[in-house]
């Protein structure tokens, strides 16, 4: 009987094991005021290795681009668009055209300006995510960004 429980164990924690939730992309934020009522807000994106996200710059057709949401705030207004460095272009097979992403890690700015002592940026990122085996369904996090 022992020896049964202890293969039925065996065979409920390997499953549980086996249907883990795949999260290869970890956000985290963070800001910096740069002048008078002005500041930077950095939001920053850690991929598992062999995973990549999509640039915001994507042509309709092909795989779902990092988008920004900011919440409207009498606080602060956002100073042009949210900023991104080069990302890696390259023709993906599985969309059938070329698409831009980020491997590894990418840091986006978004510039603000601001009123009031300590203004907090709320909004919310969608993104996806792919290797090269598979794509993960479109996510959307919300984030909550002090500027002190």
């Amino acid at each position: 009987m022992k020896k049964l429980m202890l293969l039925a164990a065996g065979v409920l924690i390997s499953f549980a094991a086996s249907s883990q939730i795949l999260k290869p992309v970890k956000w985290a934020y963070a800001s910096k005021k740069t002048g008078k009522n002005e500041a930077t807000v950095f939001i920053k994106a850690t991929i598992d290795n062999g995973w990549h996200i999509y640039s915001q710059n994507m042509a309709e057709g092909g795989p779902v681009k990092t988008t920004f949401t900011f919440a409207p705030s009498k606080s602060f207004t956002l100073n042009g668009t949210t900023a991104e460095p080069k990302p890696v272009t390259k023709f993906e097979k599985t969309f059938d055209m070329n698409v831009s992403y980020f491997e590894k890690s990418v840091l986006f700015q978004q510039k603000i300006k601001y009123t009031g002592a300590n203004p907090v940026v709320k909004g919310t990122v969608e993104f996806m995510v792919c290797d090269d085996q598979q794509c993960l369904p479109p996510e959307t996090v919300e984030f909550s960004i002090p500027v002190k």
